[in-house]
């Protein structure tokens, strides 16, 4: 009898042998090249002042998707039309970003909500009159006083509402100080008529298009806004300087917590605060107002805390 093994007990142990080998490969192969890490999914709402529309939607938003994952939809109105939004329950949110500080005491406390406990301020950008240089009243605006011109018959005035956005109030405020700077008296009623003349007023996230379209022949926006849109801009004077001042927070129970964080964290980092220098904003030290504490934890270390 032949001590050979038989050829398919032969062929049999070969392929065992092939199968050990298989699997050892791939058991290595995994345990040196772990399966990738799934990135993060999900949306982050974020409610922010009007002014920001451009450098939101076209610069943070898609940066902030292609960094981490998360998409943001963003909602663009008057700051203080959004804290009252917010606070009526009326609009839902998981980061606030207003153009004042002062728009977020609208936010805390338990009288209204404790919707912000906490805020950081982070970027400024001053008021400026911004005109349509196809306007018949363009090179009147170079070489006069913007006051007198603006005076004349049939000139239109664009600005936003002093009681819906922070703008708007600061428009009031200047023109009102113009009168006593430039020795006008009676300047701000000629001008402006009354504080929410209808003729004049606009929602923030419109201003820009309408001076685009031909609508109006001026008027007042942060210089971000003009940057963002090569508006023509006269500045005004060092005694009547007025700027936004923009601050960010995570409102309290915010649907999309981990998402919200994550926003916040981009927006101050590096990449996001390239991308606000770049459409005008003047990035300034961050500052945290409100109880500091109740900023979270892995906010503290991008904000200094």
């Amino acid at each position: 009898m032949s001590r050979d093994v038989p050829f398919r007990h032969r062929l049999a142990l070969v392929a065992s042998v092939a199968l050990s080998v298989t699997l050892t490969a791939c058991g290595a192969s995994s345990a040196t090249n772990p399966a990738p890490k799934v990135r993060p999914h999900g949306e982050v709402v974020v409610l922010y002042a009007g002014s920001l529309v451009d450098v939101m939607e076209n610069s943070i938003g898609p940066a902030f998707h292609a960094a981490t994952g998360y998409s943001m939809q963003g909602i663009a109105a008057g700051s203080t039309a959004l804290a009252q939004q917010i606070k009526g329950r009326l609009r839902q949110g998981d980061v606030f970003i207003s153009a004042s500080p002062n728009v977020n005491a609208l936010l805390e406390g338990t009288a209204n909500g404790e919707w912000v406990s906490w805020y950081a301020s982070f970027a400024q950008a001053p008021l400026v009159i911004g005109y349509n240089p196809k306007s018949s009243f363009a090179n009147a605006l170079r070489t006069r006083p913007w006051y007198s011109v603006m005076e004349e018959k049939g000139f239109r005035l664009g600005r936003t509402d002093p009681k819906l956005d922070p703008k708007g109030a600061l428009t009031v405020s200047a023109v009102e100080a113009a009168q006593t700077f430039y020795h006008q008296p009676g300047l701000a009623q000629r001008v402006l008529g009354s504080a929410e003349n209808p003729a004049q007023v606009f929602p923030e996230q419109d201003l820009v298009g309408r001076l685009q379209a031909g609508q109006l022949d001026a008027g007042f926006f942060y210089s971000n806004e003009a940057v963002q849109a090569n508006i023509p801009t006269i500045a005004l004077p060092a005694g009547l300087h007025s700027a936004a001042g923009f601050t960010v927070t995570v409102l309290r129970g915010a649907p999309h917590a981990a998402a919200a964080d994550a926003f916040v964290r981009f927006l101050l980092g590096s990449k996001g605060l390239s991308l606000l220098r770049a459409d005008g904003l003047k990035i300034v030290p961050f500052q945290v107002s409100g109880t500091t504490i109740a900023v979270p934890k892995d906010l503290r270390g991008t904000m200094g805390r």
